[in-house]
């Protein structure tokens, strides 16, 4: 039986899944081109190359130009992009209904025929060693991607996703069309669409372009990593010191997922979370203080950042921690869990208006699930979780150890934080 008739699913003959979501209140088309390929899938020789053929694929193919890509979305009022992450790549399109069929028709090119021109990589490799230097010059940034070595350890969730300079220089068109044949199989792509779409319509367009894919020779499977808890300090000279820690999370498909969203939003995923209230608010410390959730097919992390003033890193980090603590020996009121579902459910509902939104949804959705799930059921879940969950959540993934913490600015050049850092 269909849980919900507004979405269908196709697969081709050779493993490409199309998924779609019908929403004819709207009058745009989101449509994600997306592959179940990532930064974590590269070697240490390779890494950063996911995201260069990101930036390639909108280079030309056979039959268009760059500026030809660039000027026929533009031409139809189109937004276009793409992204990398540690375990897929996007190319993603929105346009109004009336444009579907020129939508699909340069998706499907670039995706397909990308020539992967070594002029045109050569002129891109600068623009992406200044990406690199882009995240650099922001500490905040900055903080994070030092968090991946100081977490995930050698492992390659650990690396940045922009790679080194010195492998974006050695990238070259052989190397590039080599890692797109042997990664972008037909089996780790699904192609996702929401917004006034008919399903069946979508896929008589997309179905036999996408058919053409060979497929490869299999895929290595992902290494599991094992987290650890790191320091990394980096002394620059700023107006503040940035700091990131970083904890056990939980993975995707965690069952606990909806436990852990809950001790993210009360902890310091809104304005009157713990952290922001005490640090902000009541102790003045710092401007910007939040957690976040990282979550991967089989790892997670759960983390804080804040910036503050050098005389105040060992306050700032013990009041963090503290909270932390807290979370693991004291289980919150039935009115605080009940605002934190409020907030949740809130932020899934308004996003479920957005075509863009639902278009992520049905993919991951695909990806880590083989279904869709439906938000009636997130709801559900979030509504079954109770103080208790959240209590026993905290003491699994905090019974012991020390947070990994990562500072850059001044004041960091020390060697007494691990007493601060004690879970």
């Amino acid at each position: 039986m269909k849980v919900d008739p507004t979405i269908n699913k196709t697969t081709l003959d050779n493993g490409v899944r199309i998924v779609s979501m019908t929403m004819p209140h709207v009058r745009s088309v989101s449509m994600g081109v997306w592959v179940h390929v990532g930064a974590r899938d590269e070697t240490d020789a390779e890494s950063g190359l996911s995201h260069f053929i990101e930036h390639m694929i909108f280079k030309g193919t056979v039959r268009r130009s760059a500026f030809q890509i660039a000027k026929e979305f533009d031409a139809i009022g189109g937004q276009t992009n793409a992204f990398t992450s540690m375990e897929h790549t996007c190319y993603h399109a929105r346009v109004l209904d009336t444009h579907l069929e020129t939508m699909v028709d340069i998706l499907s090119d670039i995706f397909l025929n990308s020539i992967f021109d070594e002029g045109e990589i050569a002129r891109e490799r600068p623009v992406i060693v200044q990406e690199i230097g882009m995240v650099e010059d922001s500490p905040e940034e900055r903080v994070h991607t030092m968090m991946g070595p100081a977490f995930w350890g050698g492992h390659p969730l650990g690396r940045s996703i922009l790679g080194s300079r010195e492998n974006i220089q050695a990238f070259d068109s052989q190397t590039i069309k080599g890692f797109f044949k042997r990664l972008y199989q037909p089996d780790r792509i699904v192609i996702a669409v929401a917004g006034n779409v008919a399903h069946d319509r979508f896929v008589e367009r997309v179905g036999p372009v996408f058919s053409t894919i060979a497929a490869g020779n299999g895929f290595a499977p992902r290494g599991v990593p094992v987290t650890g808890c790191g320091i990394q300090l980096k002394h620059r000279d700023l107006e503040q010191s940035h700091i990131c820690l970083g904890m056990s999370g939980v993975s995707v498909a965690d069952p606990r997922r909806f436990a852990a969203s809950l001790i993210n939003t009360i902890f310091g995923g809104n304005m009157s979370s713990r952290l922001f209230q005490i640090i902000r608010e009541q102790r003045g410390l710092a401007y910007s203080i939040y957690s976040f959730l990282t979550a991967f097919a089989d790892s997670g992390m759960f983390g804080v950042y804040t910036a503050v003033d050098p005389t105040d890193i060992d306050t700032s980090v013990d009041l963090i921690m503290d909270q932390i603590r807290r979370l693991k020996r004291e289980p919150v009121s039935d009115g605080v869990l009940a605002d934190a579902k409020a907030f949740t459910k809130g932020n899934l509902l308004m996003a479920a208006e957005s075509p863009d939104n639902q278009m992520v949804r049905l993919a991951q959705n695909e990806y880590y699930f083989g279904r869709s799930i439906p938000i009636q059921s997130v709801i559900d879940n979030i509504d079954a979780v109770t103080a208790a969950d959240l209590l026993c959540l905290a003491e699994d993934l905090w019974a012991g150890g020390n947070a990994a913490l990562t500072m850059l600015g001044p004041g960091v050049d020390r060697t007494d934080l691990c007493g601060l850092l004690n879970l």
